[in-house]
């Protein structure tokens, strides 16, 4: 059973940039960019701005920024 719990875009971009050092570059729509610098190049991942992200689409958004879900659901 996954770790991951349900949270909001907002919630989560938060997370992701406070503790796993990505930053955001623009918006569209509802839909949020970040990325982060490497010494091996960049890495990128996309977060949509709703109230819920299900599970499903938290691992995808963990799955771009190369992060595991175990790290990340310590800070939920």
């Amino acid at each position: 059973m996954s770790k991951l719990k349900k949270i909001s875009g907002k919630k989560c971009i938060k997370i992701l940039c406070n503790k796993f050092g990505f930053r955001v570059i623009r918006q569209r729509g509802s839909h949020v960019i970040l990325n982060k610098e490497l010494p091996s190049g960049k890495i990128g991942t996309v977060v949509p701005m709703h109230k819920e992200l299900k599970v499903g689409t938290l691992k995808g958004v963990l799955e771009l920024a190369k992060i595991e879900e175990d790290d990340f659901a310590e800070y939920q």
